[in-house]
């Protein structure tokens, strides 16, 4: 039995190193540094995570034949033996690639192709796999064509089979180009037909808003996501269990992982907290820790992974909230998504030590516990 399943979306990232003050402008040359080739991708990035935090996990992603398939399987292979060996190869077709630019001070910008994402399905993820797990985490089904399409019929179908395998599910989303099919999907109906599967639902402020509040998300976009109300977290966590999902972790970038639990863990699966009544009707947040930044690409799947190892390890919801923002700090230290996450150990370590948390000031009905999670509404 493998602890984890990660399945979905996987691509090689090339991040070129670029310096302050670069100017995008056509017909222009931008020198650059050296090139850093990672993987990239829920599959690799929350996958990598897990099994680094020394959890036993299985990727699987689908890749191409060629140059590219291979390299995606040989990185892989660096992080533990066999880890490459579930990619999923296919003839004749291209594996997704993107360019990551990261300039100094700003948010990273994607050149992405997605390959042989577009033809992942639920059968990708055999019967005999999801028999063997305890739990599966699926990531980024907006990049990866025949998940979405038919509104999500093959999303749902996958995981409606792992329940029925008795799988704990997990689902991350990515961010929808408004101006590609996947922006024309009608979201609400695929979380309308999939939450009822999900146990935990770990999606960004910034997805949830496109896919629940669609005219609120165009209102605001271009705003500074770290001065969003918590109100709206709360409101698009109530929508979300609404329609189905048993816990809601959102992603909130330089403010942490906010975290709302619903009435009832019930067909949770085999990696269901033994304590249910410690998790259910829970909101907390949980503020990041302070690193020297080299980078964010991964931070988000780092955290999910920290966060899903704490629940694969019975840890309470305190505890899990802040192996996640842990991870995800960590990976923040090294420029690709993967190098900067080290061992639970050494983790560990280093919130035992006394890591400095970033400020966070959700509000004054927040209560602040020791351990440095807020919570609301809890006696």
């Amino acid at each position: 039995m493998v602890d984890a399943l990660v399945a979905g979306h996987i691509c090689l990232d090339i991040i070129p190193e670029l310096h302050a003050g670069v100017v995008f402008e056509p017909g222009r040359l931008v020198e650059a540094g050296p090139a850093t080739l990672s993987t990239g991708g829920a599959v690799s990035n929350t996958g990598l995570a897990l099994s680094k935090l020394g959890v036993e996990t299985r990727l699987l992603g689908k890749v191409g034949t060629m140059l590219f398939g291979r390299t995606v399987r040989e990185i892989l292979d660096r992080y533990g033996p066999n880890l490459g060996d579930s990619m999923v190869q296919v003839q004749d077709e291209t594996t997704s690639y993107t360019i990551v630019v990261t300039l100094p001070g700003q948010d990273r910008m994607f050149l992405h192709s997605p390959g042989c994402n577009n033809t992942f399905v639920a059968d990708d993820v055999s019967d005999e796999v999801l028999a063997n797990t305890r739990l599966m985490h699926f990531g980024y089904p907006p990049l990866m064509a025949r998940m979405f399409a038919d509104d999500g019929e093959e999303l749902v179908k996958l995981f409606r089979r792992a329940k029925e395998h008795g799988v704990t599910t997990s689902l991350d989303m990515s961010l929808p180009d408004a101006n590609a099919p996947s922006g024309q999907a009608d979201w609400r109906l695929i979380l309308r037909r999939v939450l009822p599967y999900v146990d935990v639902f770990v999606p960004s402020i910034e997805e949830l808003l496109f896919m629940l509040e669609r005219p609120t998300f165009e209102t605001i976009r271009g705003a500074v996501y770290s001065t969003l109300p918590t109100s709206m977290y709360a409101r698009l966590a109530e929508k979300s269990l609404a329609l189905g999902a048993k816990m809601v972790g959102i992603k909130a970038g330089s403010r942490g992982l906010y975290l709302r639990v619903g009435t009832s863990l019930e067909g949770m699966g085999r990696a269901a907290p033994s304590d249910a009544a410690m998790w259910t009707r829970r909101e907390l947040w949980a503020p990041c820790f302070k690193v020297q930044l080299a980078g964010t690409t991964g931070a988000g799947d780092a955290t999910i992974g920290g966060f899903l190892m704490g629940l694969l390890r019975n840890l309470s919801p305190e505890a899990a909230l802040t192996a996640g923002v842990a991870a995800g700090a960590c990976c923040c230290e090294e420029p690709d998504a993967v190098n900067g996450v080290r061992t639970w150990d050494e983790t560990r370590a280093r919130i035992e030590a006394g890591w400095e948390r970033l400020p966070l000031e959700p509000g004054d009905d927040w209560e602040r516990h020791a351990c440095g999670v807020y919570e609301r509404g809890r006696k």
